[in-house]
């Protein structure tokens, strides 16, 4: 009942679509139905939401086999390299480009930003062996062509011609899934932490003392990535920068084992980005939001960490020599996949973090998350 009632504001689009709606809301009533088929898939067993479940931040909240880390393949037996990231607010992503000011690459898709927008990162999955497994662009554009509501809509959007050329279908669909994520849905900005600045929420001591160190770099140095908009325009911030760095992530080794990859394997992260040729590059990640942060592990770009605590305890390691061991294994953190490019002139900076202060980061993080997910929110994170 509770995904039902998720689902609803979406369900009320496909009541109102006809021949004579605007054609923006038109590819999104489309994109919502392609959001939610397994007819993406080659096996006909994954949809895009079992990545990206909107009844949990639009992640992947299957186990897996690997606790999550990251996601099971329409083949069944696939596990991918790289935890889903969630789809919720990717479309304020800006577009993948060099901003000459701050002399940083911004934006794009996926951790690496090999994808400019929401349109190209919806179009990667279906035919990746490892996620949807279609066998090419045409076989899909071929389901729609003979499904018979797909057929229609297709031509009715996009023209009668549209099956005449497979990679103008696959576009179309891709659009139209990128229009569907654009949606009021995918960012309701209804936290905890929108409602405390529009005066209706009152933070707790904890969270008030964890928002005051997030965003002091004195202490944390945690807003340099994380924060977007001046303190004076705070409604709709993001949390992300959209900046690529290399915070010094380790490459998760129990992932590996069980996916079949090498563990001396390099996820080089940004360098894989094609239009990225530079070393300096190396092993660096898309800052990510920290919206729904609370309701969205595992961690990293790996999925290497289970606990948000950990992750905090993992930056205050660089300043705290006291923190020499990962709280969930219990023994000394352990390297870097990539050591030579990681960003210390940044992770250095602020001073270390009790525990107490570690809580209170954690504790305001955790207002940071929509409110239709907060009975998701883990007492033990």
């Amino acid at each position: 009942m509770k995904l039902l009632a998720l689902l609803l504001p979406f369900l009320l689009l496909s009541a109102c679509s006809d021949s004579t709606q605007d054609i923006k809301v038109q590819k999104t009533v489309l994109g919502q139905s392609l959001f939610f088929d397994t007819i993406l898939s080659k096996n006909n067993t994954q949809s895009c939401a079992q990545c990206h479940n909107p009844a949990h931040g639009f992640i992947d909240d299957r186990d897996n086999g690997v606790a999550g880390m990251a996601s099971l393949g329409d083949d069944g037996k696939s596990i991918g390299d790289r935890n889903a990231p969630t789809a919720a607010y990717a479309m304020l992503s800006p577009e993948f480009h060099f901003d000459k000011k701050s002399k940083e690459w911004i934006g794009g898709q996926f951790y690496d930003g090999r994808e400019a927008d929401l349109a190209g990162q919806a179009g990667g999955p279906p035919t990746n062996p490892v996620e949807m497994g279609m066998p090419s662009k045409q076989a899909l554009v071929d389901r729609f062509k003979n499904h018979p509501a797909y057929s229609q809509q297709f031509k009715d959007i996009f023209g009668d011609d549209i099956f005449n050329n497979a990679d103008k279908a696959y576009g179309a669909m891709a659009q139209s899934i990128a229009e569907f994520e654009k949606t009021e849905t995918f960012a309701p900005f209804d936290s905890k932490y929108d409602r405390y600045l529009k005066g209706e929420y009152e933070l707790t001591d904890l969270e008030d003392l964890g928002r005051s160190l997030f965003f002091s770099n004195n202490n944390t140095n945690c807003s340099t990535c994380h924060q977007l908009k001046s303190r004076d325009d705070a409604m709709g911030e993001t949390f992300t920068n959209y900046e690529y760095h290399n915070i010094g992530v380790p490459t998760n080794i129990a992932l590996r084992q069980a996916n079949g990859v090498d563990v001396a394997t390099i996820d080089h992260g940004f360098l894989s980005n094609p239009q990225i040729n530079s070393n300096e590059h190396d092993g660096k990640i898309k800052v990510p939001t920290l919206r729904n942060i609370a309701v969205t592990g595992p961690y990293m770009h790996n999925g290497v960490f289970a606990k948000l605590s950990t992750v905090v305890e993992f930056y205050d390691k660089y300043i705290n020599k006291e923190r020499v061991n990962n709280p969930e294994t219990n023994q000394p953190w352990a390297d870097a996949e990539v050591p030579n490019t990681v960003n210390n002139d940044e992770l250095k900076k602020g001073k270390k973090l009790s525990d107490r202060k570690v809580q209170a980061l954690v504790v305001f993080l955790n207002t940071l998350t929509d409110k239709r997910y907060e009975h998701l929110i883990s007492k033990d994170n």
